[in-house]
C-alpha cells in the first residue's frame, strides 16, 4: 500500500537554529497518529512542513505519491486540514459561517453553498456538540467552544488528511473524551488518516494506534503505545521519572508519574510519611 503522506530526510531550520533533523516518517491510509514530545521538540513544525506551510531546506514530501510541492493550493485544500491551536479572525463570524469555511476549497466563485455544503456544516456542527451555538459570534466563545468549532470547521472540510495541533487544548475532560473519540470513529469508519500533536501521553495511549516521539526536532521511537511509552523512553526525552502500568480495562500502557514524596518527607523527618506512602 502507498503511504498517504511520506517525508524523507526533511530537515527545516529556524534562525534561532531549532527545528526539525533528517525525519523520515509516513503515515499509510486511516492510520491515527500522535506526534509526542516536550515543548521546542518539533511537533507543530513538522505539522506545518507536512500541510505544505513550511518547506524544508532538505528532504522531500509527497502526498498519495505525488510531490506536496508540486501540488497547488486548490488540491491541497481538497486534501488535508489542519486544526490549530488558535484560529484569530479579524471580524465577528458566527459558529456557522465559521464552520462553512471549511467548504471553500468547494464552493464557486458567483454562487452560494449548495445543498451538500449546507449539509457538511450541518453535521459537522452537531458532531462536536455547537448546535445551540451556531448562530453565536465565534469571537464570544470560550476557549474550548472555539476549538471544536475549528474541529467542525475542518471537518466541513472533509479532507484525506486531517492534522490536529493539540486538539485537546482548553477543553475540559468531558470534551476531550468526546472529541477524541470523535476522531477515533470518523477514522475507523473510513474517515481521514490522522495525525496530530499532544501533550498527554495516556490520552494519546487510549485513542491513537501509532505513537511517534519527538526529541529536539528528530524522532526518538515510532510504533504501537507499547513500543513507544515505556520508563526510560520517557524519563529520557521528558526528564521525569515515571511508573508505565497497563490500564485496568483496555490493555493500553498507563503512565503515573514517580511521586518524590516519600524522599521529601523523609529528609525532614516527616511522620506523616508512612501515611502518605503506605
Amino acid at each position: 500500500m502507498r503511504p498517504e503522506i511520506r517525508l524523507d530526510g526533511v530537515r527545516f531550520t529556524y534562525s534561532s537554529g531549532s527545528g526539525l533533523t533528517r525525519i523520515d516518517l509516513s503515515a499509510e491510509r486511516g492510520e491515527r497518529i500522535a506526534i509526542l514530545g516536550p515543548n521546542g521538540a518539533g511537533k507543530t513544525t513538522l505539522l506545518k512542513v507536512m500541510l505544505g506551510l513550511l518547506h524544508p531546506q532538505e528532504g522531500t514530501v509527497s502526498f498519495e505519491g505525488q510531490d506536496l510541492s508540486r501540488m497547488s493550493r486548490a488540491e491541497l485544500a481538497r486534501a488535508m486540514a489542519m486544526v490549530p491551536q488558535e484560529l484569530l479572525l479579524p471580524y465577528a463570524l458566527t459558529v456557522r459561517e465559521v464552520v462553512l469555511l471549511g467548504r471553500t476549497p468547494y464552493l464557486h466563485r458567483y454562487r452560494g453553498p449548495a445543498r451538500e455544503d449546507l449539509d457538511a456544516v450541518r453535521s459537522a456542527i452537531a458532531a462536536v456538540d455547537l448546535v445551540s451555538t451556531a448562530e453565536r459570534p465565534y469571537n464570544e466563545l470560550s476557549g474550548g467552544e472555539r476549538q471544536r468549532a475549528i474541529l467542525a470547521m475542518a471537518m466541513a472540510q472533509q479532507p484525506r488528511l486531517l492534522l490536529l495541533d493539540e486538539p485537546t487544548r482548553s477543553l475540559d475532560l468531558h470534551h476531550q473524551i468526546r472529541i477524541l473519540s470523535l476522531i477515533r470513529d470518523l477514522s475507523l469508519r473510513g474517515g481521514p488518516t490522522v495525525i496530530a500533536s499532544m501533550h498527554d501521553l495516556n490520552l494519546a495511549s487510549l485513542y491513537f494506534s501509532r505513537l511517534v516521539l519527538l526529541s529536539s526536532g528528530h524522532i526518538v521511537a515510532d510504533g504501537p503505545p507499547e513500543k513507544v511509552i515505556r520508563p526510560d523512553t520517557i524519563r529520557e526525552v521528558f526528564d521525569v521519572p515515571v511508573l508505565v502500568r497497563r490500564h485496568p480495562e483496555v490493555d493500553r500502557p498507563w503512565v503515573t508519574l514517580q511521586s518524590d514524596l516519600r524522599d521529601t518527607s523523609a529528609a525532614r523527618g516527616d511522620a506523616s510519611t508512612e501515611a502518605i506512602n503506605p
